[in-house]
This record gives structure tokens, C-alpha cells and sequence, in this order.
């Protein structure tokens, strides 16, 4: 077994448990880092961020507990991701690339924290953390994508990877606020997991796709759970302030579903059907 690549054959080899101690070791790391920074006012004060998504603010260093714990749904998935991926046969190029396999584990695990330290604090270091987190795992959706689609190596979906993290960070940071997705932040994280979504669409029909019931799996989470993001904002029906039951811890849980979805659908090696025999 190289450090870059492993292969596990056709069916499942011995677990590898690297791949979960290194995720478990960031979660740990990410989640006491949040924790301590949060406590200790050390993300700045409470400007409002985050406050449009219903939950009342209580006094204390955890000012939306409902949106602020349910994140840890997000380090549960990329757990739960790292821990597959230890025994996953190598069919595919994320499970036969050790990097790759473990960054996805990892960038979903710092979802949480990340999404945590806006909720948290509502400061603006944690929106800015916040909004770096999802475009981490959509700018890996979308290198990963373009990588297969041109056939490239690591390289490739580094340049892919770091171009679109840049790009949607100029968009948040030069953008403004929107109807509906509220920001044009949250517009170029859509707009980079909509061109994923186009490139694997492009995939699949060449023949080169991921798992299709997963990846329906995965879209159809994220789309229950934009739907209810909408919902459970300031003003709606479904806006109670002061409930422990909010629509966005919702909208975090059912997020997380769709990151290891995601995940699995990478992970496995497509169904095809046999190609018809000549008579």
C-alpha cells in the first residue's frame, strides 16, 4: 500500500483505519478549536450573522443552540464517511486515492465547526467561516467532477479545487445581498454545485458516472433541505424564535445526509447493464 493509493481488489480487504484516525484527530482539533474561540470571544463580537434563520439569540457564548449543535450532524457524516472508506474496495478513483478519500471526510467534518462558529457567535468571522466551509466541499464536488471529465491527475483537480474555492470567495466578498438566496455568497455556492451536477450528468452519459440511486439520494436531501432553508427564516410561518425546534437545524442535518450520499455515490462503482450478445 503507497500513502497515495491502495488497492482493496474486488471486493472488501483488511480495514484501514487511517483514514478515520486522521479525520477523527481534525474533528477533535476542529470541534475544541470552535469551542474555545467561541467561549472566548475570540471570533469577534455579535454583529448578526446568521440571525435571519429565526432561532432567537440567548445570552451566554452560544447564542442559537438549536442551529449551533445540530451541526455536529456534519462531523457525524464525515466520520461515518472516513469510517467506510477504510474497508471500500478501490473501484473508483476517490476510493482508490487515499488524499482524496480523506479530504472529503475531512471538509465535511469542518462543516460543522464551521457552520457552528456563525450560529455560535453570530460574529462576522463565523459567517465568513461559515460560508468557506460549504464552498470547501463544492469546490471539491466540482474538481472531482472535472477531473474525470478531462481525465486528468492530483494536479487537475488541485488547479480545479483551488480556482473554484477563490472564485466563489471574490463572489461573497464583492456581492450583496439577494432575494431568496439572500447573498450572492450563497449564489456562487449554488451556481459551483449546479456545474458539478451539469459535469457528472455529462459523465454518467459517457458511461463514467457515480452510483445513480446515491447520488438521487444526495440531490434529493439537499433539495428537501433548501426547500425547508427557505421555510425557517425570519418571517415565515414556520419561524417559531424561542422553540429548540428549528427549521434550520433541520436544514444542517438533512445537509449532512446529503454530504455522505455524496460520498457513497463517489464510492461505488456504477451499474451498468451487460451490453447485449450477437446472436
Amino acid at each position: 500500500m503507497t500513502s497515495a493509493t491502495r488497492d482493496l481488489g474486488g471486493g472488501r480487504g483488511p480495514r484501514d483505519t487511517g483514514p478515520f484516525l486522521i479525520t477523527a484527530t481534525v474533528a477533535v482539533v476542529a470541534v475544541a478549536g470552535f469551542a474555545l474561540a467561541a467561549a472566548r470571544g475570540w471570533l469577534g463580537p455579535d454583529v448578526g450573522r446568521g440571525s435571519g434563520f429565526c432561532e432567537a439569540a440567548r445570552a451566554g457564548w452560544i447564542h442559537q443552540p438549536a442551529n449551533t449543535f445540530s451541526n455536529l450532524a456534519f462531523v457525524a457524516a464525515g466520520l461515518a464517511i472516513a469510517w467506510h472508506a477504510g474497508s471500500a474496495p478501490a473501484r473508483t478513483l476517490l476510493t482508490r486515492t487515499r488524499p482524496l478519500v480523506v479530504g472529503l471526510g475531512i471538509l465535511v467534518v469542518l462543516l460543522g465547526p464551521g457552520s457552528a462558529a456563525m450560529h455560535a457567535t453570530q460574529s462576522e468571522v463565523g459567517g465568513h467561516l461559515d460560508m468557506t466551509s460549504m464552498y470547501l466541499v463544492s469546490s471539491f464536488a466540482l474538481a472531482y467532477a472535472a477531473t474525470r471529465l478531462v481525465r486528468g491527475g492530483t494536479w487537475a483537480f488541485v488547479r480545479v479545487f483551488l480556482a473554484a474555492l477563490l472564485v466563489q470567495e471574490i463572489v461573497e466578498l464583492r456581492g450583496g445581498p439577494l432575494p431568496v438566496l439572500m447573498h450572492t455568497g450563497n449564489l456562487g455556492f449554488a451556481l459551483t454545485l449546479l456545474t458539478a451536477i451539469g459535469f457528472e450528468i455529462v459523465l454518467d452519459r459517457r458511461g463514467d458516472g457515480v452510483d445513480r440511486r446515491w447520488a438521487a439520494a444526495s440531490l434529493g436531501s439537499l433539495l428537501l433541505a433548501f426547500g425547508i432553508w427557505n421555510l425557517a427564516k425570519d418571517g415565515t410561518p414556520w419561524c417559531h424564535p424561542h422553540s429548540l425546534l428549528q427549521g434550520h437545524a433541520a436544514w444542517h442535518i438533512l445537509c449532512a445526509v446529503a454530504a455522505y450520499a455524496l460520498y457513497r455515490a463517489y464510492a461505488v462503482a456504477p451499474t451498468r447493464a451487460p451490453a447485449p450478445t450477437a446472436r
